[in-house]
């Protein structure tokens, strides 16, 4: 096995598989301060203790915004390019449910490029919960992968997850900033073996072996 960390020369445009690309500055400051408007209503509505006539106006209200909004759709497979703080460009689909940028389901977690991987924080409320006041296990496993997946592309190129393996070392808790970091430790021709972390007050909560399978660039 060879250690081997280094961006390929060219990485692959999404365009050239049939895939429609937004640029991260150009979706319009309207939809995403709709999104935040949206992922606090999921929080809202979760919480709930209005009364029926309450109830009934805002789900009127919510029934009619999807018909407006459904009228005009994006492609499936949309993906959005954005330049990390060092200049990287990350290509992701714009409704990853863990970071996608237009979808109010994710928390988001927005990742940054640093020597060897990535890192970020993320604070998630009662939407993303589990055991009561702590994070739900399917999604500390979401926010592993996604940190691993970044990790392998934004220092090889982009991949699949093949294996993810999360050990919960402890309890993680919500309302509480977490340190999401991923770091490449190695490369074997198209795999890549990607180590994750979450930290909350400073103590890991949950750690990810990930093996990662490079897409071959001659595929389209």
């Amino acid at each position: 096995m060879t250690v081997n960390t280094q961006p390929v020369a060219e990485r692959p445009d999404p365009r050239a598989y049939g895939l429609p690309v937004v640029e991260q500055d150009q979706i319009p400051d309207e939809l995403r301060s709709l999104v935040d408007g949206v992922r606090n209503l999921v929080d809202a509505v979760s919480n709930t203790e209005a009364d029926s006539a309450t109830l009934a106006e805002a789900d009127a209200a919510v029934r009619a915004l999807n018909d407006r909004l459904n009228a005009a759709r994006r492609e499936v497979g949309t993906m959005v390019r954005r330049t990390m703080g060092d200049g990287t460009d990350e290509f992701g689909t714009i409704t990853n449910v863990v970071a996608g940028t237009t979808n109010p389901a994710a928390p988001p977690l927005d990742l940054e490029h640093v020597e060897g991987g990535v890192q970020g924080t993320v604070t998630l409320n009662t939407t993303y919960q589990g055991p009561p006041g702590l994070v739900h296990g399917g999604w500390i496993a979401a926010l592993l992968d996604q940190a691993v997946g970044s990790a392998s592309a934004v220092e090889t190129s982009p991949g699949m997850t093949a294996k993810l393996e999360v050990n919960y070392r402890q309890p993680t808790p919500l309302f509480t900033p977490l340190e999401i970091s991923a770091r490449v430790r190695s490369t074997e021709r198209r795999k890549v073996y990607v180590t994750g972390q979450i930290r909350a007050h400073g103590q890991v909560t949950a750690e990810a072996e990930a093996l990662m399978i490079r897409i071959p660039m001659d595929e389209g």
